[in-house]
Parts: C-alpha cells; structure tokens; sequence
C-alpha cells in the first residue's frame, strides 16, 4: 500500500513547479487537503501561510493529526491550491447561480477574504450545497445543506450565516491528484474541465482504460440473479428504488460491446447472470391471432415497449456473434415477431406501448427512440439471419421516418440504424436521411454544456456511414451540404468532453460513498445521477471510439508504407487561451 507520506512527496514536488502567489489581501498560498479511504466523504483540511512551505506544512501537521485518530489509512490525496479569488456581494453571487445551470458552477466559494472558512467547487456540488431539487433548473443555495457540511466540515459549534453578513469570495482553484499507484496526477483548473485529471491526449490506450474500467463497473452492478444495482444519487449515496427492464437489455448489449474488446472474465461471468435473467424472466413468449409465437420483454407496470424487443435484439444478436453461437436464434425470432406486431402495416408506422396481459394498445406514441431502437434491432437481426421479412420491416418503417421527418429528432439510434441499413440497401434516399439527421446538428454536439453521451455515438454512426459514401462516386454530391472539418472536430470534440462525466478518483471522492462510484459515469445536472443506463450510453461510445481510433492507426501504418515522406502532426484541436483573470471575472 502506498504510504501517505510518498503520496505528499509527489503531489508537492508537483505544486513547487506550478503553484503561483495570490496577491493580497488574500493569503500567498492558500491549501485544501483532502483525503479518504475510499468507503467514506473526503476530509478536507485548509492551510495557508506567506510562502508555500508555511503553508505546506501547516497543511500536513493538519492532516496527520486528523489521520492519526482514524482507524483506517488514506488511499486517495488531493491537493488544490487557490490560482484566483474575487470578492462579490451575496446578491451578485446568487444572481450568477441563476443564470448558471445546476451542477455547473465551477468555483469554490469563501466567505472570508482568508479562506478559512471556504468550500471547494468539488465539495459544493458532492454535497448538494448549490442544489435547489429536480425541478430547479438552474444552482441554488441550499441553505440545510449547506449547514450540514459545515458542521461537518468545521465541527458542530460552527454556525453557517447564510446569507453573510459580509462579501462572498469566488475561488478558482488547481490540484493534484495521488492514489495507490503513488503518481501525482494535475488537475484541470477553471473551465468545464475543472476537477478532474488533465488527459494529454485521448488515445487508443487511454479510451481502452475507460472501457475497461467503466465495462467492470457494470460488472459489479449484476448481482447473483442477474439483475442490475439500478443506480443511485451519490451525493447522499440514496438508490433509484425502480427497475427498468429495457435499461436491464440495452445495458447487457453495452457490456457484451466492451468485452468484445476486453475479453475480461468477471465481465463475461456478468453477462451470463444478466442474459439467463433477460431470457428465463423478464420475456414473456404470447402467441398471437396469427398462431405464431411472438416475444416480448414485460416492463414494470406490465408494459410492453417497443423499445424493450429491440434492445433485446441489440443484446442477443450481439451475443450470438461475439460468443460464436446461435443458441437464441428462436428467441430473436419471437422477438422481431413482437416488434413486427406492433407495426401497422400499410403505414409502417409502430405502435410505441402494449398492455401485458391482453397486447392491447396502451400507447401509440411515447418517444421517438423506439423508432430508431426497432428498426435498429431488426437491422442487426437481418444481418445475423438474412431473413427478408426483418429488412422488409425495417424499409416500411423507414418510408414512414422519411414523410416524417424523423431526422429532425437527431436520434442516436436512428443514426446507427440507418447507417446499418445502407451497407445492405445503399440507397440515396436513406444516406440522405442518414446526413440531414447530423449536418444542423453539428453546432449543438460542439457547444452542449452536458456530457449527452449519446451525441458520440450519433456522430461515430454517420461517420461509419459517410466513409462508405467517401467511396461510392455515384453518392458524392450528397456531401455537399455536410461541413466535414467541422463535422470532424464535432466528433473529436464530444468524445473528449466525455472524460468530464467519468468519476475519477479525484472526483468520487468526496462523495458519501467514493468506492461505489468509482470508474463510473454521471449525469452532472441530473445530481451526478449514476444509472446503469448512463454508464451503458459512454461506454458504448467510447467502445465505438476506440474501433475509429484503432483504424486510424492501421490506416496510418499502411500510408507509411507506400508514403515515405508522412505530413507531419496537426497542432493540438483546442489551445488553452482563458486566463484565470477572465473566467473568475466572468
């Protein structure tokens, strides 16, 4: 185990290289300390002094007379230091949460020019303190919450005056980050980055860790039933006390993606508890008027969703491949059965929701990516069996997405649909369906402030389906209206903005419980919500990722093969060119 005092060695050789003076009135360096064990919120300790080795040891002294009473050692130290402070009035301060969309303040706060009693941006929203609940769009004060950690922060005779009876004092901070394996990681300082480890580049190995690790978290979801550990509110480690059986299937076809690429064994002893769950409890074979026997997954509510049949298909068709075997080809042919009855035949339209006990229609329409699941699912089922009757299902179904309009929903899965559909009817008609679903998109996937991790995923779709375009001469006009650089630097920008939804470390830790979310991914506006559908929606991006970025170097290996003079490297996307004068001004 690394010891704590190695750790301290590595995150202050780290900050004497980077750690700058503040001027006054604040003090000259100014220090959180924090550190867990893991299974429990971060401490967190502050220091100041004139020069940073005051300041340092101070902060040490802190923490080892805080650690010396506690029955279990440190695994995870963070440092940050204040880069920039400015002082504000209460109203100002609450004015800017208004405009700032919760979860998304990324400042400390103070409430005396000294620091001494301050909150990091990580403690503040870990613990709730700007969360003004689900119907609150924007960040708030919570004032219990902000009280609660305060009294634990500061101990039980602190009193939080809120609001001050003086200025507030918004801080931009950097740190440093060390774990078991004793290296010191830097920090992103201010921006949307903020908090989280600086990762140079995003390559092949780099989007390998995160499938794997975020492929494992699922794992430890399934439990000895095969049923999921649904999600829960970390903040206040609170479970979803729900289930959602289309979420069980789509999230089963993200984990056999990943160990398609990590062959992990705990992750296929995962898989098999959650496949013998799906396919001996969850779906119901019926039969129908026609005498054939059709299946469908049972949702709670005894709903029946079309969604539910496709990602069932998604998770079993890919199964089939990936494991070598046919053994559920019966049972996706009952599956696509069900699908197939809820289309209306002369339209092509799907009837989106059933009721359980009879089949009766509960819902026609409830949301849009049904749609795109079903033709999707059977897309993938053609491909496996190259039944017609699947892609004749499909084709109805996409003469009633064209008079539509469907690609003005920009869907992810309309996206991998018709891509998927092209390879087998590579028709102008369905690559124009396929473009218009991204080219006035572009915009959004560059400056969403959410993670939105389905935007990858639609981007690395229509890009699968724009190669093939590349090489049908027939096609090319329909590219005139796609902007490919921007198209391209869209794409590179989404999957590196997904590393801000992965909980790290150094973020999971001051969380209630850090060990629980560790190597996951979160919904920042939705409480840094952690769902096994959130964590399926990135890693099925990042596994898509990898495969770009794996042909990109077998690509490149080939070019330099008959190209013995390569161009030389393109200049980083994206320069670092906010100061910190002008984000804590903003």
């Amino acid at each position: 185990m690394m010891l704590l005092s190695d750790q301290l060695r590595a995150c202050h050789d780290h900050l004497r290289a980077q750690c700058a003076a503040l001027p006054a009135p604040y003090p000259a360096y100014a220090l959180f300390f924090s550190v867990t064990d893991g299974t429990r919120r971060a401490h967190v300790e502050f220091a100041s002094g004139p020069d940073l080795a005051t300041a340092w040891a101070t902060g040490v002294d802190k923490l080892q007379g805080w650690m010396g009473g506690q029955p279990l050692p440190a695994t995870w130290l963070r440092v940050d230091w204040v880069e920039g402070a400015r002082a504000v009035s209460w109203d100002r301060l609450v004015d800017q949460l208004a405009v700032t969309k919760r979860g998304y303040f990324r400042f400390g706060i103070a409430f005396d020019e000294g620091f001494e009693q301050a909150f990091t941006e990580q403690e503040l929203n870990a613990n709730a303190m700007l969360y003004g609940g689900a119907q609150t769009e924007h960040a708030v004060v919570n004032t219990n919450n902000f009280r609660a950690y305060a009294r634990l922060r500061f101990g039980a005779k602190v009193t939080m005056q809120l609001p001050p009876s003086g200025l507030a004092y918004l801080l931009a901070t950097r740190g440093v980050f060390c774990g078991e394996d004793g290296i010191a990681h830097p920090l992103c300082g201010i921006g949307l980055n903020a908090g989280r480890r600086d990762v140079a580049s995003l390559d092949a190995d780099t989007v390998y860790d995160l499938v794997d690790r975020s492929a494992s978290y699922l794992a430890r979801q399934v439990k000895d039933d095969g049923l999921f550990v649904y999600g829960h509110f970390p903040c206040f480690d609170r479970p979803i006390p729900t289930y959602n059986t289309l979420r069980h299937a789509s999230s089963l076809y993200a984990m056999i993606e990943a160990w398609e690429l990590t062959r992990d064994q705990a992750l296929r002893s995962a898989i098999e508890r959650s496949v013998t769950q799906l396919t001996r409890h969850l779906v119901r074979i019926y039969q129908l008027p026609s005498g054939r026997d059709a299946a469908f997954l049972v949702d709670t509510g005894d709903e029946i969703k079309l969604g539910g049949n496709a990602v069932c298909l998604l998770a079993l068709v890919k199964y089939c491949e990936v494991m070598d075997t046919r053994q559920w080809l019966p049972l996706l042919d009952q599956l696509a059965e069900g699908i197939v009855w809820m289309q209306d035949l002369p339209t092509g339209r799907f009837n989106h929701v059933l009721n359980a006990q009879d089949l009766s229609l509960k819902q026609a329409s409830r949301i849009i990516y049904y749609d795109g699941e079903a033709a999707f699912g059977l897309m993938r089922l053609y491909g496996l069996t190259r039944n017609p009757r699947w892609l004749a299902a499909v084709e109805r179904a996409f003469g009633h997405f064209i008079l539509a309009e469907h690609w003005r929903a920009h869907d992810h899965w309309l996206s991998y649909c018709v891509n998927e559909l092209t390879r087998w009817r590579p028709e102008e008609r369905y690559f124009r369906f396929g473009l218009k679903n991204v080219v006035d998109h572009l915009d959004f996937v560059l400056e969403r402030k959410t993670t939105f991790p389905t935007l990858l995923e639609l981007m690395l779709a229509a890009n699968q389906m724009i190669a093939r375009i590349q090489q049908m001469p027939a096609m090319h006009g329909l590219l005139d209206e796609l902007d490919m650089p921007k198209f391209e630097q869209a794409l590179e920008h989404r999957a590196n903005y997904l590393l801000n939804g992965f909980f790290w470390p150094e973020m999971a830790m001051y969380f209630k419980n850090p060990l629980s979310i560790e190597n996951s991914f979160f919904i920042r506006h939705q409480s840094f919500r952690v769902r096994i559908d959130d964590v399926e929606h990135y890693l099925s991006g990042f596994v898509g990722y990898h495969k770009l970025l794996k042909s990109r170097i077998a690509q490149s290996a080939c070019e330099s093969i008959t190209m013995p003079e390569p161009e030389p490297p393109t200049a980083p996307c994206e320069a670092r060119t906010t100061t910190i004068s002008k984000a804590v001004a903003a």
